[in-house]
């Protein structure tokens, strides 16, 4: 009803965008009639139904005793050192995470989620060497026939100087193969074990499994994910996704299971070059002779088996010179592996294909990718066919064809600006928040999520998950987060600090001129927590706009008030007529009034007597301080508070 809301400067933190599925208009509430509450309440409470299942869980796992394994010997410093790239900042950090799992007695569950082409492999490689040198047996279980082979050439490259014995399984193995496996494996003779979801079948047997490695787990269906889950209640899992915001990272974001995220690309690599184009004989032609005349190889990818054959014709009409294998699902299991190694071994230009290739090819010779009928794959789908070309250093291209635009519906449109519009490197994150734009946020934890990111809009609702795990984790769960192996209870009460105020403190309209640039920048500071961001942001204001005048560099200060008093617990700061008062937690936060928090505060109320006063005013309890004029002398005195010995 042109009701109008005024928000207070150092509250823009609480202003979301509301993102739902496209085309649905948000439903409004009035103002004042708490129907807005109540929903967040509703929904908070439905989350924590949710959450406390995927918590159960947890604790299950921590309770479990695992093997732990022993500390690096040099075998693995010698098996790191030979890696011919270097590590990347996030490779180093992943690592040392999943050693330190494996060193613990329970049962590891990591998942490294890390962009295609960023070094997860690498990373599977160095646990599974890990836990061969304990004597334990690996088995790492991948989606297709291809990647398996893929991965079993890998880790023999990589182990090929130690004694380690490594298999793989698939359908592309004879039956006499398959059983002398078998049998080694139940023998303990094999190590490392690569395969398809064959190896959780029920004539396979390990003799002593130690780790298990899931590459790509979005891809196996709910079954596999079920003996998954009886496998691994005692056994260490590594789980790897390029793709992110599946339900996975949902869990691993609530703390069902540890995150590590590898978001640097390696050195020398190029942002692929992304174009979509309507099918068109020229841009073929000219594609491939440009790969060609440079030594390198072209991934041409078609969804329909029977077209692939005329492809073919067209392609040799074009390019009359080009070596063109085809590879699909169909053919027989060891004739695909044969296309697949004449291909890598460079018998041929042009590796005809259905979506085979999507999952974890590596070959750094093939930096063109050509994909026919683009409009009718999945965005998450592109980005993963895209990853396999440009992981040299080498200027990869990535040609979208697709029939008239036109023809095709506007989501399919949608979804080619997106990928066209994210090639930067570790883009994954972006084209999965685009992916839910399109979609509409389905349900990330389940059927009985889906109507509450329609009604709060996608950020809200993650801020609220974010509060009801949080809630969970310190009150029913608390020992379990916070038990024996935990050194320090983070002493959070509140997680939220009002500040209000009658002193001068904004970005005057002298200094920043445009109000649009005004109010992004309020956003921005509102938004910090740290000290350095805040270091960051006056130079970039420095930079920008020239000396910081005195009522700005106060508003700059809050950020810094608000920190302080979170850590003191304190729900509300107001900074009124020459007087501090600091609002402790309003419900009867029992554990507070015995925390050293509340002790820091009765330390500095007995040592200053004459400046400050406890009151009590309809129930709420807060301190007043008296002699404060200004931000920096509020936080000069919660700074001295901090310091004092709790009573």
């Amino acid at each position: 009803n042109d009701d109008i809301i005024f928000v207070n400067i150092h509250a823009l933190h609480k202003l979301a965008k509301y993102r739902a599925k496209e085309g649905e208009a948000p439903r409004i509430n009035k103002l004042g009639s708490g129907a807005w509450e109540r929903m967040k309440e509703k929904t908070k409470g439905k989350m924590k139904e949710i959450a406390r299942d995927l918590i159960k869980l947890y604790a299950a796992r921590k309770e479990e005793k695992g093997f732990a394994f022993s500390p690096d010997s040099f075998l693995q410093q010698e098996l790191e050192a030979s890696f011919i790239y270097e590590d990347t900042p996030d490779q180093i950090k992943s690592t040392a995470e999943v050693k330190a799992d494996m060193e613990r007695e329970r049962p590891m569950d990591r998942l490294i989620c890390g962009d295609v082409g960023f070094g997860k492999t690498e990373i599977a490689i160095r646990a599974a060497f890990k836990a061969t040198c304990d004597n334990k047996q690996v088995a790492v279980l991948v989606p297709t026939t291809v990647l398996a082979f893929q991965h079993y050439q890998t880790f023999k490259e990589r182990l090929k100087e130690f004694p380690v014995r490594i298999e793989y399984l698939s359908r592309a193995r004879k039956a006499s193969e398959v059983k002398a496996i078998l049998k080694d494996l139940a023998d303990r003779k094999i190590d490392i074990i690569i395969g398809t979801h064959k190896l959780i079948g029920k004539d396979v047997r390990f003799n002593d499994l130690g780790l298990l490695i899931v590459d790509e787990e979005q891809k196996f269906g709910v079954a596999v994910k079920e003996k998954l889950k009886q496998m691994k209640v005692n056994v260490d899992t590594l789980t790897m996704s390029a793709t992110p915001i599946p339900r996975t990272l949902q869990f691993s974001l609530m703390g069902a299971r540890d995150l590590s995220v590898i978001s640097t690309p390696p050195a020398n690599r190029y942002p692929i070059q992304t174009e979509v184009h309507a099918f068109n004989d020229d841009i073929i032609k000219e594609a491939i002779n440009f790969e060609m005349s440079r030594g390198g190889q072209i991934f041409f990818v078609n969804n329909r088996i029977p077209q692939l054959y005329e492809l073919e014709n067209t392609i040799h009409r074009l390019v009359p010179d080009a070596r063109v294998v085809i590879g699909h699902g169909q053919m027989p299991p060891e004739k695909l592996e044969q296309a697949i190694i004449d291909f890598v071994n460079y018998d041929y230009d042009i590796l005809l294909a259905t979506t085979i290739i999507e999952s974890g090819i590596d070959m750094p010779n093939t930096n063109t990718i050509i994909i026919n009928d683009a409009q009718n794959f999945g965005l998450s789908e592109l980005h993963q066919l895209r990853g396999r070309v440009g992981r040299s250093n080498r200027k990869a291209f990535c040609y979208l064809l697709t029939p008239p635009r036109h023809t095709f519906s506007v989501d399919a449109r949608r979804r080619l600006q997106a990928i066209e519009s994210f090639s930067e490197l570790g883009s994954g994150i972006h084209i999965a928040m685009q992916d839910l734009d399109i979609r509409g946020a389905g349900n990330l934890l389940g059927a009985e999520q889906s109507g509450f990111i329609a009604d709060l809009g996608y950020e809200t609702y993650q801020k609220i998950l974010k509060e009801a795990v949080e809630e969970l984790k310190n009150d029913e769960f608390s020992d379990l987060y916070y038990g024996a192996d935990s050194d320090t209870k983070p002493e959070e009460f509140v997680s939220e600090c009002t500040i209000e105020s009658d002193l001068e403190i904004l970005f005057p309209a002298n200094y920043v001129p445009q109000e649009s640039e005004r109010i992004s920048l309020y956003q921005e500071l509102d938004n910090m927590e740290r000290e350095t961001d805040i270091r960051q942001f006056c130079e970039r204001l420095e930079d920008r706009f020239g000396r910081i005048p005195h009522e700005a560099m106060e508003l700059i200060r809050v950020v810094r008030l608000r920190r302080l008093a979170k850590q003191l617990g304190i729900e509300k700061v107001g900074l009124k007529q020459g007087y501090m008062y600091l609002y402790f937690v309003s419900d009867e936060h029992v554990a507070y009034y015995q925390s050293a928090a509340f002790g820091r505060i009765l330390g500095f109320l007995q040592k200053n007597p004459k400046l400050c006063k406890l009151r009590e005013i309809n129930g709420r309890r807060s301190l007043a301080i008296k002699d404060i004029t200004s931000v920096e002398s509020a936080v000069s005195v919660l700074e001295e508070v901090l310091q004092t010995l709790p009573v």
